[in-house]
């Protein structure tokens, strides 16, 4: 029974070993699928995720399908009408881009060639100008049609209209609509640098010989610009005016042509232009400047300044009159007509010195040669400051003769309360008036004061008769004369009075005699004045020189009987006396000037006749009485007969004249003893 018990026991242990077995086998087999299903769901993940990503689009895919079958029929039509107009739009952007090439290459290689692609290339932008916004405005309304009829996602309509916003800005935005992407400015300057190295190239300056080889030169001027050069900057100023920008055409040409103006100029040595107020005052000699001024002027206004306003004409012809004339007067200003006027406004404005109406003249004179070529040149609209400067040098030309020559009379009269010249000489007054009213009565000044005077007086709504201008140079004359009177007896001394007298009637006979002044004074009022001249020599000799011999007296020296010790002394005595009375009348007037050659010549050799013969024939009877003695041969045989002669024939010499500074030569401010500062006067104007 025990060992029954014991069995059955042990099946019942066996048994439950066999189901934990079993239990855990189901366990493990759980765990195993656990972990499968675990590491399934963990590669399901990802996928999931991309799937609920993709459920979106899927569903914007889809949406079509639910939307109304009229709708989706429409849309096709408005997306084929938005999509044609871009795509051509598309096409014409391709095309622009297609010619860069050619537009970055140098035009002068191939200029009418480069000019058409540049067309083309204006024309292409010109459509992308006015169908972009079209294009725009048809894919805006396609976008508006989708999203009013829900035909497509949201997100990709919000897209869309961004794209289209930006679009939109870039076309309403001047600086950034550069659809071209810069290849029209880069092409356009370009063209801008040709038409400037065209006109370097060809713009030669006049190579001058010198300044005085003008006249040499009076036909030559500076070759234009070859015709296929001209053609070619036609070529370039339409194209480029075409694209706004002859101003800038304008402003290059302007630019080298006047500096090749201003280069031809430069061989004439202009500096004297530049010269101010305070400086024209100290030079030297205006003349000279005048002088060349005039020539200098005409050469720039009818070989310079003609050729440019030619070559304007001609260069602008296309772009109209204003364009063309306005080029020229740029030109004209900037190279230098400018300069030349206001140096004559400068003379004008210095002293009012009366040797500075023949400088006057000649101002006018050229600006009247060159009235006709000044109207031409310069008569337009653009030029109105050569103009403004042109009229008003001229009113002050005319206004400053005017005002010198009807104040010269009365300068002229001012001067007689000044003492004569301490010489005797001919004062500058004189001097300077004979030949003063000479040159306004000749055939080069007379024209020119006449036609002055008349204009001056039609401004004043006064006539003028040309025997005004005759009987005021007559009243100067008249005024000189008196002048002389009165110095004449302004003198203490009747010798030195005498001897002015002798200088001044001589000078005005001399000065006056065949000229236009002579003949208008008359060959009476010569005569008189060389009778004059006869009448006071003949005076001035007798009461100087001619009283010399008289000291040589030989009355004791035949009736002496004392011997020859008394004869020497008489000798002495007699010598003594003439020396003293020589040495006195010669050192005084050692210090007279007679400016005349001739008369000089002859006043001397008048003395020499009066004086030599009587002392030589003094000396050779009683010399040798005195110059057996040495002491007494140097104190008493002072002169020997040469000697006496030679200082006799080198008496009244004009004494060198040293210059201290540049008014050596020209009367600024007085005439020396003469005319004063017109400013002074109360009549002048300032």
């Amino acid at each position: 029974m025990a060992g029954g018990s014991v069995n059955v026991n042990g099946d019942g242990d066996s048994s439950r070993i066999e189901n934990m077995i079993s239990a855990r086998k189901s366990l493990k087999l759980s765990l195993e699928k656990s972990k499968s299903i675990g590491l399934a769901l963990q590669k399901s993940g990802p996928r999931l995720e991309e799937i609920s990503q993709r459920l979106p689009s899927l569903e914007s895919a889809v949406r079509p399908i639910r939307v109304d079958k009229d709708a989706l029929v429409a849309v096709g039509g408005h997306i084929n009408r938005a999509v044609g107009p871009a795509a051509a739009v598309l096409k014409v952007f391709d095309a622009v881009h297609g010619l860069e090439k050619s537009l970055l290459s140098e035009p002068r290689n191939d200029l009418p060639g480069y000019l058409t692609v540049l067309k083309r290339l204006g024309e292409a932008l010109r459509f992308l100008g006015d169908n972009c916004g079209l294009a725009i405005q048809w894919l805006e309304d396609i976008v508006e049609y989708l999203e009013d009829n829900a035909v497509a996602d949201e997100r990709y309509l919000l897209n869309l209209k961004k794209l289209l916003k930006n679009l939109r800005e870039l076309q309403n935005d001047e600086e950034k609509a550069r659809l071209d992407g810069g290849l029209l400015e880069a092409a356009l300057d370009k063209l801008e640098h040709e038409f400037r190295q065209l006109l370097t190239e060809n713009s030669v300056p006049l190579a001058m010989l010198s300044p005085s080889a003008l006249a040499d030169q009076a036909c030559i001027a500076p070759s234009p610009l070859p015709v296929s050069v001209i053609h070619k900057l036609q070529a370039l100023l339409a194209r480029l005016k075409a694209n706004h920008r002859l101003e800038k055409c304008i402003s290059i040409y302007v630019e080298v042509r006047s500096s090749n103006v201003r280069a031809s100029l430069h061989a004439l040595n202009l500096d004297y232009l530049e010269i101010s107020v305070a400086e024209f005052n100290d030079v030297q000699s205006i003349e000279g400047y005048i002088a060349q001024w005039g020539k200098h002027l005409e050469f720039a206004v009818k070989h310079l300044f003609e050729v440019e306003y030619k070559l304007c004409s001609e260069v602008f012809e296309k772009m109209g009159l204003d364009v063309w004339v306005g080029c020229f007067s740029k030109i004209a200003a900037q190279a230098g007509i400018l300069a030349f006027l206001q140096f004559g406004k400068t003379v004008t404005e210095s002293k009012k010195d009366p040797i500075k109406l023949l400088k006057l003249l000649d101002i006018f004179a050229s600006l009247n040669k060159l009235r006709l070529d000044f109207n031409r040149l310069f008569g337009g609209a653009a030029c109105v400051e050569i103009q403004n400067l042109t009229r008003e040098l001229i009113k002050s030309v005319i206004d400053g003769a005017a005002e010198i020559f009807w104040e010269l009379l009365v300068q002229v009269e001012l001067q007689r309360q000044n003492p004569p010249p301490q010489d005797g000489s001919v004062p500058k007054l004189v001097s300077f008036i004979t030949d003063y009213c000479n040159k306004l009565l000749g055939e080069d000044y007379k024209p020119i004061l006449t036609q002055v005077l008349i204009i001056h007086r039609s401004w004043k709504r006064q006539s003028f008769q040309e025997r005004l201008l005759v009987t005021e140079v007559l009243n100067i004359m008249k005024a000189v004369e008196l002048n002389l009177e009165t110095w004449i007896k302004a003198y203490d001394d009747p010798m030195l009075s005498n001897f002015f007298a002798m200088n001044n009637h001589w000078h005005l006979y001399k000065h006056l005699k065949g000229t236009k002044l002579g003949e208008l004074l008359g060959d009476s009022w010569l005569r008189e004045h060389e009778q004059y001249k006869d009448y006071y020599s003949t005076i001035f000799l007798r009461d100087s020189w001619g009283k010399l011999p008289g000291q040589l007296s030989r009355e004791g020296l035949i009736l002496l009987s004392g011997g020859r010790a008394t004869a020497r002394d008489l000798v002495k005595k007699t010598l003594k006396k003439f020396n003293e009375v020589f040495d006195e009348m010669y050192t005084k007037q050692s210090g007279w000037v007679m400016p005349e050659r001739d008369l000089r010549e002859k006043t001397c050799q008048l003395i020499v006749q009066a004086v030599v013969p009587v002392y030589r024939s003094y000396m050779q009877n009683y010399g040798p009485l005195v110059e057996q003695d040495a002491s007494s041969t140097a104190k008493y045989a002072k002169y020997t007969v040469q000697k006496l002669e030679e200082m006799l024939l080198c008496l009244y010499r004009v004494k060198p004249v040293r210059h201290g500074s540049l008014r050596g030569r020209q009367f600024s401010g007085k005439f020396g003893n003469g005319m004063p500062d017109l400013r002074r006067t109360t009549s002048a104007v300032v």
